[in-house]
């Protein structure tokens, strides 16, 4: 009798444990999503003074998830995009330390997770980043980082469409012309509409630039 009761309460010990890290993990993707929703507001609907106070916000609650979530390779992946898309609204100068950061987080990201979805937004980073003797920008480093991303999630709508954006910059239109459109028909991402929204009227702006200018190279 001593025994089953034994194993009962083990067998109860081991139920809660499970439930505990069920709900631990529940957890962080709320936080997780609730971040990626308020990132795409930000970044894609408000603009001047409350944009950029609402960027110092996001930093704080990325920073948080990280401090609560340090091995799970999301939590870096979107502290670096909110450093990253920060460093963008804010421009000049005063943007060279968030990039610089964004890059040590997609960096851990990978780190802990080599498949992680960083390469994407670690590509785009080399390609818009001042060079040396300014910042780390190289657009061979970001050919790299940006075919990985395409390798790993090859039907993905932020792979395709950054990887054709990179292609449109070079000249190579032809090539990008293939990636934007596959990027346009990517499947929708759950729970992420409103970035899905603004990033296929991206895609289009960006497609129509490249029909335009391999219609100019047929003349």
């Amino acid at each position: 009798m001593k025994n089953i009761t034994k194993v009962f309460i083990i067998l109860i010990g081991s139920l809660v444990s499970l439930v505990s890290l069920a709900n631990n993990g529940n957890d962080f993707e709320n936080k997780l999503l609730d971040l990626q929703q308020e990132w795409a507001n930000v970044n894609y609907v408000m603009e001047g003074d409350l944009q950029e106070d609402s960027f110092d916000e996001l930093i704080i609650q990325a920073e948080r998830l990280v401090n609560e979530s340090p091995k799970r390779a999301e939590s870096w992946i979107w502290q670096g995009i909110i450093q990253s898309s920060y460093a963008g609204a804010k421009g000049g100068f005063g943007a060279l330390s968030l990039i610089k950061s964004a890059k040590k987080s997609f960096e851990k990201a990978l780190v802990i997770d080599e498949r992680a979805s960083a390469f994407a937004s670690l590509g785009i980073l080399y390609h818009k980043a001042p060079g040396w003797p300014i910042a780390f920008g190289d657009d061979n480093d970001a050919q790299f980082f940006l075919k990985k991303a395409v390798e790993i999630n090859p039907e993905g709508i932020d792979s395709n469409y950054f990887y054709g954006e990179f292609l449109y910059d070079e000249g190579n239109y032809d090539i990008a012309n293939k990636y934007l459109h596959k990027a346009q028909n990517a499947s929708a991402r759950k729970n992420r509409e409103m970035e899905d929204k603004y990033m296929q009227n991206d895609i289009q702006i960006l497609l129509t630039r490249v029909e335009k200018k391999l219609a100019s190279q047929k003349h």
